[in-house]
């Protein structure tokens, strides 16, 4: 058994090697959208943003009169440790609890902070001036730090679902698949072998860019390097089965396209690869639950970002190889190896 799937796992790795302009690509691309973006969002944010404690979603802007200040975007913020937080990384500008408390919260080395308090203060005077201060440290978070994992995640959803999905229909119509049924191979060790190709893949493309980025861009990982190799070694599973899913019987490579496009491109939106989804509505996040790179993201920022430990992120590991058992069995059950 495990000879027939090192041979498969073999053969893939030097079809993938032979192919210079697929290789190029995997390596060219999440390079030049790192720069590029560090580049273009070197400046900070142009609006000011201000989160409210409260328990309602909606911000009553007749609570206040600072509420109802122009070119200030006000966000409701329900956990308030979670407010402080980004308060300290330069996330939130100033954070303000109107409730029996009358209190708000900025960081002193914010200079959007400095001007939203100078509003506040005027506000709360025709308001009857109750508002007491207090103070949060910390450094700000670069786009650029946050949009890594994005950027890693992204690049590789494609590798790993066309890499995979594409490639299998590919086999399957061009006979390949065919010729090795006339093997002792079964269908469990042909997706065991499929996996483990593109995870090596992944892992070495994926640390390559991030060393990169880290040396050339200083990017910010409070967290266990340990703890990245987990997620990018569980998420990548997860993505690869669920190519192998789509793949499993699908027989045109047009079809397997459109597919695996129909797939990709709203986990791109909706995951947060590019934007927090902070902000979105309920069924907005509903939706991107579902995506195995939505949680990819999440536990990778929480590590980077906020120092987190595996006990912060074991809900996002554990959905993750759920939903890999899950895609790897459908597959490996439903795979077809001939085209009719």
């Amino acid at each position: 058994m495990l000879s027939r799937i090192y041979a498969i796992f073999r053969a893939r790795n030097l079809e993938f090697v032979r192919d210079r302009g697929s290789m190029s690509w995997n390596l060219i691309l999440p390079v030049a959208l790192m720069f590029g973006l560090s580049f273009i969002f070197s400046n900070e944010r142009a609006e000011y943003t201000v989160g409210v404690f409260q328990d309602s979603d909606v911000v009553d802007v007749a609570a206040h009169p600072f509420l109802d200040t122009r070119y200030i975007e006000f966000v409701a913020i329900h956990d308030r440790d979670e407010g402080l937080r980004k308060v300290s990384r330069h996330q939130l500008d100033l954070l303000v609890d109107l409730g029996p408390e009358l209190q708000y919260w900025v960081n002193p080395d914010s200079p959007k902070g400095y001007f939203v308090e100078f509003a506040l203060l005027q506000a709360d005077v025709a308001a009857g001036g109750q508002l007491t201060k207090s103070q949060v440290q910390g450094e700000p978070v670069r786009y650029v730090d946050w949009v890594l994992p994005g950027i890693l995640g992204m690049n590789m959803m494609f590798s790993c679902l066309f890499g995979v999905g594409y490639v299998v229909v590919r086999y399957r119509k061009n006979g390949f698949l065919k010729r090795l049924r006339a093997t002792p191979l079964r269908s469990i060790e042909f997706v065991i072998a499929q996996v483990g190709s593109r995870l090596l893949l992944i892992l070495v493309f994926s640390t390559f860019i991030f060393a990169g980025t880290k040396f050339f861009l200083d990017i910010r990982v409070d967290g266990s390097y340990w703890l990245l190799l987990a997620i990018l070694l569980i998420g990548a599973i997860a993505l690869i089965s669920l190519g192998l899913l789509i793949a499993a019987r699908v027989t045109s490579e047009e079809l397997a396209g459109g597919l695996l496009n129909m797939v990709t491109w709203p986990m791109m939106m909706l995951s947060g690869v590019w934007f927090s989804l902070e902000a979105a509505s309920d069924w907005v996040l509903r939706v991107a639950s579902i995506f195995p790179l939505t949680h990819i993201l999440t536990a990778a920022r929480a590590v980077m970002l906020d120092g987190a430990g595996l006990v912060e992120i074991l809900p996002q590991l554990t959905i993750l190889g759920v939903m890999s058992a899950a895609f790897l069995a459908l597959g490996a059950l439903t795979f077809r190896w001939h085209p009719r």
